[in-house]
């Protein structure tokens, strides 16, 4: 079981004292505790949460059920492992508690992975596999996360268990690891897009989605986002291929030829050392082949040390200016201050 709460959604969004972070604790538990139909994990799910946000030095059944003040695990273990409970509802309570404290019709979605290591090879889609949190290849499980970010502040909304063809392929192992009979290998942006396509089925306001290039690699993804009229800024590789009025070229290509007053300095946002200062420039592209109207971009960041370059693929249905992509692009990193 995996229950996603806004923590910094309230603590980002609010400098409160302890009676309003109760209140706005007991505004988003009230309707997840009542998502269980039994008296013993409707009790409980509450301490298990105050146990996930507490500064425990570690974080599983025996040290959450000691700060609960539980005699044992056993009552934590029976509400992850054999509580029955509907999480896609448990998910639309967070979502709503989100607009409603952070809504906002220009808020951003931000979507990214996050590998959680392991040691063994029965966890649930663990297998030997690149993780950005380690920065090598290791055994781990991935997950793909979705993030709201508006100028109300920023939070974890979803996430979804990335399953490789390793465990997809055989039927066996899935049926071990209690995994349902109806999932199907899906890819990591594909998985992004079900993220994405939930929250705005939820009415969750929002105008932007932003991402690595894990995402912007993928020109489905791209496709859907525009689908919804939902502007993008998705980096991209340097070696991502696009088309220019003089033929199709990579986007280091594009990059080479801008002249020395398309670069502009603005910052992408406050980081933990102030603002993050950067070159920017950004080039007009031609109408994208699926057709959606709308204006397509290259933007391109430059580090004003290093000259180190990175490329985002944008779109938006209305003309936008420069300072606003960058401001999108900004915000990817609030995904890695929501957990």
């Amino acid at each position: 079981m995996v229950v996603w709460t806004p923590k910094s959604a309230v603590a980002a969004a609010y400098s409160v004292d302890a009676q309003r972070w109760s209140e706005l604790f007991d505004e988003l538990m009230n309707p997840i505790e009542a998502r269980f139909s039994r008296p013993e994990p409707r009790s409980r799910v509450r301490g298990f949460l105050q146990g996930l946000l507490a500064p425990l030095p570690a974080k599983n059944c025996w040290t959450i059920a000691e700060h609960a003040g539980d005699e044992g695990p056993g009552g934590m273990q029976d509400l992850i492992g054999r509580a029955a409970w509907d999480d896609s509802l448990v998910r639309a309570d967070v979502r709503d508690f989100v607009a409603r404290r952070l809504g906002h019709p220009d808020a951003v979605l931000v979507i990214d992975e996050t590998g959680d290591l392991k040691k063994g090879r029965h966890t649930v889609g663990v297998q030997r596999q690149y993780s950005g949190t380690a920065g090598k290849i290791e055994i781990c499980q991935l997950s793909v996360h979705l993030s709201y970010a508006s100028p109300h502040g920023h939070t974890l909304l979803d996430t979804a268990l990335y399953l490789p063809k390793s465990w997809t392929g055989d039927p066996e192992r899935l049926a071990g690891a209690g995994v349902p009979d109806d999932v199907r290998f899906a890819t990591k942006p594909q998985l992004a897009r079900r993220l994405i396509e939930t929250a705005l089925a939820g009415g969750l306001p929002c105008r932007w989605v932003a991402g690595d290039e894990a995402y912007g690699g993928d020109p489905a993804l791209a496709t859907a986002l525009r689908g919804h009229r939902l502007g993008h800024v998705l980096a991209v590789a340097c070696s991502h291929r696009m088309p220019t009025g003089i033929g199709t070229q990579r986007a280091d290509q594009i990059a080479a030829g801008l002249p020395a007053h398309a670069w502009q300095r603005l910052s992408a946002g406050e980081g933990a050392k102030g603002h993050r200062y950067y070159d920017w420039a950004f080039i007009a592209l031609p109408l994208a082949a699926d057709q959606h109207a709308g204006h397509h971009r290259l933007l391109i960041r430059r580090n004003r040390s290093t000259g180190e370059l990175a490329f985002y693929r944008c779109w938006s249905p209305e003309p936008v200016a420069l300072r606003h992509l960058v401001t999108v692009a900004g915000q990817r990193w609030t995904i890695e201050e929501s957990f």
